[in-house]
């Protein structure tokens, strides 16, 4: 029984295939920024700070770029963006490799502004594939092999710099973008289901008719918890290092993402979705915490098991929200907006970290980026109650289960559905329709 969600989402057309190219395609992606701060310590001869000024460069340069391609999807089809972002980032990664540092440093926010959208893209494509009563399982799949993703990206990136070079690296990386973009322009993975119109080059959305408040504080939660994420990296480094147990970092980062991968397995298989912001303000809260088990790295793995089985499941519930609430001919700009805002949050999370760290002690890492995800889940709760107040409450008797197998209740006859659900809601009927909220 519980595997039924997900054996029923596997079976959609296309969705296996589009996992397995979206994984794949993800992680020349996950290892760029390693492989970048390698060649600018190793072959440019600078120092840390100057390779996080190109991570940030490329950081910028893609948050930018990701909601102008999810447009640009929008109004002209996902091939002809496929061919522009692979191009130019394969061109990118080939020609960086030989620049110096000052020139380097513009080139990679432009690279940035180009990056194949993979993450986007992969979004778009479950939301179009998968009707709302499968969603949350298909959006919990792509969170889990997104982890995957970024567990096997940045290690195998490590291993071709350190052995053959980081240029060399970097080459292969040209190689692995090719074969990620000819990979994707090859599925060419739906953006529109059956029964939303077609991409027209004439077709324009109001952004006013859907970027609001509720929009706006999804990204916000999104964000923070990225944030949290990274931020909770730096600081298990800083953590163990101070306890003179560096060894064992690899160990506790990697049962933290395993921790998460469970989170959002079980996640994918409830019936009725959870607030993304019900998931994150625990989250954040019990990072704080987390700094207590410094003095053992066994402890330390034990206190991030709460934490870190709601980070999937925070991911999952904001990407499974924005794809009910945001009309088709808007849903790539409005993905495109959740990628910027992931790759936001990280960017964030390890200097907070680090400054806390560097003046307080390892374990005020855990205690700021909590405390910043406390401070926007809180900043965020009075939009969501207010949400829930302009929204009417169903009919008492639409909360008990049908009686009768078959039989539709009023609120699944009703023009507007269950509280939350989408402007557009799927035509077909979806007893089992999942209530979205912030």
């Amino acid at each position: 029984m519980l595997l039924t969600p997900y054996r029923e989402t596997l079976a959609l057309p296309k969705i296996r295939s589009l996992l397995v190219v979206a994984t794949l395609a993800r992680i020349p992606i996950a290892a760029a920024t390693v492989v970048l701060t390698l060649h600018v310590v190793t072959d440019l001869g600078r120092g840390y700070g100057a390779a996080g000024l190109i991570g940030a460069a490329a950081t910028i340069g893609g948050s930018v770029g990701a909601p102008v391609m999810g447009r640009l999807i929008d109004r002209r089809g996902l091939r002809p963006v496929l061919v522009l972002t692979t191009v130019a980032e394969v061109i990118y990664w080939l020609v960086a490799q030989s620049l110096p540092y000052w020139l380097l440093l513009p080139v990679a926010a432009i690279g940035g502004f180009l990056a194949l959208p993979a993450f986007s893209v992969a979004r778009q494509s479950i939301a179009a594939l998968t009707p709302e009563s499968h969603r949350l399982p298909a959006f919990a799949l792509d969170s889990i092999t997104t982890e995957m993703s970024f567990m096997a990206g940045p290690a195998l990136g490590v291993l071709i710099a350190t052995t053959a070079g980081p240029r060399v690296a970097m080459i292969s990386l040209a190689v692995g973008i090719l074969l990620a973009g000819l990979g994707l322009w090859l599925l060419n993975p739906p953006i529109r289901a059956a029964h939303e119109a077609p991409v027209t080059s004439s077709e324009r959305v109001p952004r006013r008719s859907w970027l609001k408040p509720r929009f706006i504080a999804i990204l916000a939660v999104t964000m923070a918890a990225t944030l949290v994420l990274s931020g909770t990296d730096v600081a298990v480094v800083a953590v163990l290092r101070e306890s003179d147990q560096v060894a064992w970092t690899g160990a506790v980062l990697s049962l933290w993402a395993l921790f998460s991968l469970i989170g959002g397995f079980v996640y994918g298989t409830v019936r009725r979705g959870v607030p993304a912001l019900a998931l994150f303000a625990p989250m954040a809260l019990l990072t704080v915490p987390v700094g207590l088990g410094g003095d053992h790295w066994w402890l330390l793995a034990l206190l991030l098991i709460p934490a870190g089985a709601l980070c999937a499941p925070t991911i999952t519930a904001s990407s499974d929200a924005i794809s009910r609430m945001i009309p088709a001919a808007a849903r790539g700009e409005a993905m495109g907006l959740h990628n910027s805002a992931l790759t936001v949050g990280v960017a964030l999370g390890g200097p907070l970290a680090g400054l806390a760290i560097d003046t307080q002690g390892p374990a005020w890492g855990f205690v700021a980026v909590g405390a910043v995800g406390i401070l926007v889940a809180l900043l965020v709760l009075p939009a969501e109650l207010r949400r829930r107040r302009d929204t009417p409450e169903p009919p008492a008797a639409d909360t008990t289960p049908s009686s009768t197998p078959g039989t539709i209740s009023p609120q699944d006859a009703a023009p507007g559905g269950s509280p939350g659900s989408p402007p557009h809601p799927d035509p077909s009927p979806n007893p089992t329709d999942r209530s979205v909220t912030v």
